[in-house]
């Protein structure tokens, strides 16, 4: 998995795709604990599969790309 190391924390970089989907969304490089605070209270997303998942978050990303 060249590439997705790079994007989360070293304790995280050695773990399975499985694993890091069920990582804590403050793994990701750049994502603080007070980030991961505020994205499970306003939007219940815990883990980077809640992330990768929440319907408001891929609403968003299909417009981006729409608007391309």
């Amino acid at each position: 998995m060249p590439g997705i190391a790079s994007k989360f924390d070293k304790a995280y970089e050695n773990l399975s795709l499985e694993e890091l989907a069920k990582a804590p969304v403050a793994a990701l490089e750049g994502v603080s604990e007070s980030d991961a605070e505020h994205l499970a209270a306003a939007f219940n997303i815990k883990t980077v599969a809640d992330l990768g998942t929440n319907k408001f978050f891929l609403w968003a990303q299909a417009v981006a790309k729409l608007a391309e």
